[in-house]
């Protein structure tokens, strides 16, 4: 991709393109990863803010209404109104806030639901840093998302909040352990850390020689690990039914009840950015990413963007059908359910890879 990218610019500058080389190579890497990630935010962004329109649109649709369509054509621009609403809104910090603390949690919550981003592959050649500890890199990075929410609680000097970034922090410690399990099982049956491999292993095997890539993805011999991660990523997100820590009935808001304006806006950016990182880590680890369900399609981006958004649906489902678990209920199946089956499958999948059996050799 860069080569055509610097093609399409020798043909622009024609003749001057060797005097404007000499003056560019030396700073070419880093305007070139700037470029990447320029292109991969800004679309992110994009779908971060039609993902609330199609929320509200989908669950509209469920309960047998409307859901919004009054700005723009069908409702088409609410997504606009509202970043422009909460742009144009004070930032009250309260008066005995740690300042700094205040400012620096949306940030950082953001920051990390967008780092992630760095190793997810979205072709064969299409990723950002193609590096080989790619897995580990996600679950360090995902993991420090909690710290923004805890900063957040106690920043505000609000007993509500704190009491909210408390239950984020247990919540997310109890699934994190289960995600952790699961992504250690891809780890085995993939033997790579590199995002890419685990795909390209997917890729390969008895049924996909005969044109049924679907059923050589990790989903189906992996398939409690794919479900604990699914649930598992719905409650580190504190999407409902586990969004104890903005239970509106007993906290308000939960860690952002202080927060107005584009601090606000910022901690609603990073909840909807890491529903669709952990929908792109569920399609790439356990739907086999950018590959093709079939042997006669071809691969291609459309085939991950079309998973994301089937897990998306998923989260959106789960918000209208079920009601809010208690806090008790949630530690539970966290500890109690998720850790010890993630363990049991953790060795029957060794087992099962050791013996003749294996589907992996």
């Amino acid at each position: 991709m860069e080569r055509q990218v610097l093609d399409i610019f020798q043909w622009v500058w024609g003749s001057h393109w060797d005097a404007v080389w000499g003056f560019v190579e030396p700073v070419w890497p880093l305007v070139w990863t700037l470029v990447k990630i320029f292109l991969i935010i800004a679309p992110l962004m994009l779908c971060v803010a039609y993902l609330t329109l199609a929320e509200r649109k989908v669950i509209g649709a469920m309960q047998v209404r409307l859901g919004p369509n009054r700005v723009g054509p069908a409702g088409y621009l609410q997504p606009i109104a509202d970043g422009l609403k909460l742009l144009f809104k004070e930032v009250i910090v309260p008066s005995q806030a740690n300042t700094v603390l205040y400012i620096l949690a949306p940030i950082l919550s953001l920051a990390t639901a967008l780092a992630a981003w760095a190793v997810v592959p979205f072709g064969e050649t299409l990723v950002l840093a193609n590096v080989d500890a790619g897995l580990l890199y996600i679950m360090a990075i995902t993991s420090m998302g909690v710290y923004g929410v805890i900063i957040a609680g106690w920043a505000t000097n609000s007993k509500y909040a704190f009491l909210g970034s408390m239950r984020s922090a247990a919540q997310i410690v109890a699934y994190e352990i289960a995600m952790g399990f699961a992504l250690v099982t891809v780890l085995m049956v993939s033997g790579s850390l590199n995002m890419n491999e685990i795909v390209m292993q997917q890729g390969s095997g008895w049924f996909a020689d005969k044109g049924w890539s679907i059923l050589s993805w990790n989903w189906i011999p992996l398939f409690p690990m794919f479900i604990v991660y699914l649930i598992s990523g719905v409650a580190e997100t504190n999407r409902a039914p586990f969004d104890v820590v903005e239970g509106e009935s007993e906290i308000v808001a939960g860690h952002m009840i202080e927060y107005s304006g584009m601090a606000f806006a910022l901690f609603f950016l990073a909840e909807y950015a890491n529903m669709i990182l952990v929908s792109a880590l569920v399609a790439t680890m356990f739907l086999g990413g950018w590959l093709s369900p079939v042997g006669f399609l071809p691969n291609g981006l459309h085939w991950l963007f079309l998973k994301v958004c089937f897990v998306l649906f998923l989260f959106l489902w789960f918000r209208a059908t079920f009601p809010r678990y208690r806090y008790d209920q949630i530690m539970r199946l966290g500890w109690k359910v998720f850790i010890p089956l993630t363990i049991v499958w953790l060795v029957l999948i060794g087992a099962w890879m050791m013996s003749p059996l294996s589907i992996w050799k």
